[in-house]
């Protein structure tokens, strides 16, 4: 693995509009952190209304070449692409723990993961089906094909840098549409070096654009207001994700809104607790609980509360805290001092309304951004950290007697991403899977995000579904041709 100085001194950070790095049209350019020691990493280039309307200009010229292009040599780009990541692993690794902060065992995991779309979508592209048939009435035939939907604009967070990339590029590209990417601010550059790779891999000119700004209004407002975009595909926050729908609604652009999560994770009595203590630990700390698929609310039966509570605590004391580059780092610093601040306040309030601190509880002394691995119990049902999204690693504990009110606690949110139940009975995980409102439910597993299956939610979660063989249909648009 290289020096982490030599790898940042490789790595673009310039825009990437028209198949080449350029600077900011104004000469801007913002900080990029360190997490760990809060250090500035690189300057980046600083998109301005300008660059995004070259950007757009680039993808307006290159749609209907590339919707053109066959699907198999569009599967070949991805191909290539795949192969081109996984040649640069370590590069990509070692950039995610910089910027992000990320242990680099973990961000090791999300360059295998996210660099698995490109793959499944590279066969996907020569898989999207139309039909044929006559009309039941007898009066003429129906023909039904899928057309790319067009230039598209993706708004893609910070922590997961490259899968949360990939999982947008690769349907879009496999489907035939252009993409501007307007990566999240703490960290662009994991997304520069994807360009940089799939321009190795042979995408087109104009294909593809990439737009790291400070400043996020600024430079999609005139993008949302332009004719030319077809559609928005954004992860984030709820509050964000609102903000865009009401941006998009102008112009009725087509959507697809990955948002927040408050996922509950639920331990029936029968549940065999250490594997429901492996995959807490898996779904919580995951992403240093930094995930919207992180469990956030641990419902647990009375029956085996103490027990559980009890192994999660000392499973949770026992993680080692300290920079994502260290070997054996098990919990690096959350993304940005404001977010740990955050994590800090839900922790204060549930104490305040009588929350009792099992273990951690407090934020560790700087350099850097990092905070307790923590338990809380006796949570009240009016603490904020069972309405709000934490984003720590923070897990909140609460009893309960029976099935019913198990499932009354997990679909108390106005949120329906993901969802976790613990069980030995077969009969019992059907009928709770079925009756939690979430787009996702594991059943014994701490971890579900697979490429192959649909990745999103209900409720105020969002709308639209990624990955899967469901995440191409997202870039495509029906079109009916009445034939007689």
């Amino acid at each position: 693995m290289r020096t982490a100085a030599d790898l940042l001194a490789s790595v673009p950070t310039g825009l990437w509009i028209g198949g080449e790095q350029r600077p900011a049209s104004d000469g801007g350019t913002f900080p990029v952190h360190d997490p760990a020691t809060g250090e500035v990493l690189v300057e980046v280039s600083d998109a301005t209304p300008a660059d995004g309307a070259l950007a757009l200009d680039a993808a307006v010229a290159a749609q209907a070449s590339w919707a053109a292009t066959p699907a198999r040599t569009r599967a070949e780009i991805l191909r290539r692409a795949w192969e081109l990541v996984m040649a640069r692993r370590d590069d990509f690794a070692l950039l995610m723990t910089l910027e992000m902060g990320k242990p680099l065992a973990e961000a090791d995991g999300e360059v295998a993961y996210g660099g698995e779309f490109l793959r499944w979508f590279s066969e996907e592209a020569v898989r999207i089906n139309g039909r044929y048939t006559p009309s039941p009435s007898g009066t003429g035939r129906i023909l039904v094909t899928k057309q790319p939907v067009g230039p598209t604009l993706a708004i893609t967070p910070w922590n997961f840098p490259l899968a949360m990339g990939t999982r947008k590029l690769a349907p879009a590209f496999a489907a035939g549409c252009t993409m501007l990417v307007k990566p999240a601010a703490e960290t662009p550059l994991t997304m520069l070096l994807l360009g940089q790779v799939l321009a190795d891999a042979g995408l087109p000119a104009g294909v593809l654009s990439i737009l790291p700004t400070s400043r996020a209004a600024r430079l999609t407002d005139p993008l949302f207001a332009d004719d030319r975009l077809r559609k928005v595909t954004f992860t984030g926050s709820t509050p964000v994700g609102k903000t865009l729908l009401a941006q998009s609604a102008a112009r009725v652009l087509r959507t697809s809104m990955e948002l927040g999560g408050n996922a509950p994770f639920v331990v029936f009595a029968d549940a065999d607790l250490d594997a429901a203590v492996e995959g807490a630990m898996a779904a919580k700390m995951r992403n240093i609980g930094e995930a919207c698929t992180a469990a956030n609310r641990f419902h647990v039966d009375n029956a085996v509360l103490d027990e559980f509570t009890a192994r999660l605590t000392e499973r949770m004391r026992g993680l080692k805290i300290g920079p994502g580059v260290l070997a054996g780092t098990q919990v690096g610093p959350l993304i940005t001092a404001k977010q740990r601040d955050a994590v800090a306040d839900l922790v204060a309030d549930a104490v305040a309304k009588g929350a009792k601190l099992a273990t951690g509880g407090a934020a560790v002394p700087g350099p850097g951004w990092f905070y307790e691995p923590t338990v809380l119990t006796d949570v009240p049902a009016d603490a904020r950290i069972l309405r709000e999204e934490v984003f720590g690693p923070v897990a909140a504990i609460t009893g309960f007697d029976g099935e019913q009110a198990g499932i009354d606690a997990a679909n108390d949110t106005e949120f329906g991403l993901a969802a976790y139940i613990y069980t030995e009975s077969l009969d019992r995980a059907l009928r709770v899977a079925e009756a939690l409102e979430s787009g996702m439910v594991g059943v014994n597993r701490g971890i579900i995000s697979d490429v192959a299956a649909p990745f999103g939610g209900v409720k105020q979660s969002g709308s639209g579904r990624e990955a899967g063989t469901e995440g191409i249909e997202e870039y495509l648009e029906i079109k009916y041709i009445a034939l007689p």
